[in-house]
């Protein structure tokens, strides 16, 4: 689970579990790994929708 953590100057910062930074990776691999060319991959991560759960 990703956790927000509020600073005081208003910045959010996201903490997030190591099985969260793992799933990013996997995905970010199938994507690459479909693409031929760095632009088609930069394409294809671009118009990706990667979400982790918030820990509230």
């Amino acid at each position: 689970m990703a956790t927000i953590i509020e600073n005081l100057h208003g910045r959010r910062l996201i903490r997030i579990s190591t099985d969260d930074v793992i799933s990013i990776v996997k995905e970010y691999q199938q994507k690459a790994c479909e693409s031929s060319s760095y632009d088609e991959t930069r394409k294809k991560l671009d118009e990706a929708e990667i979400y982790l759960p918030e820990d509230l």
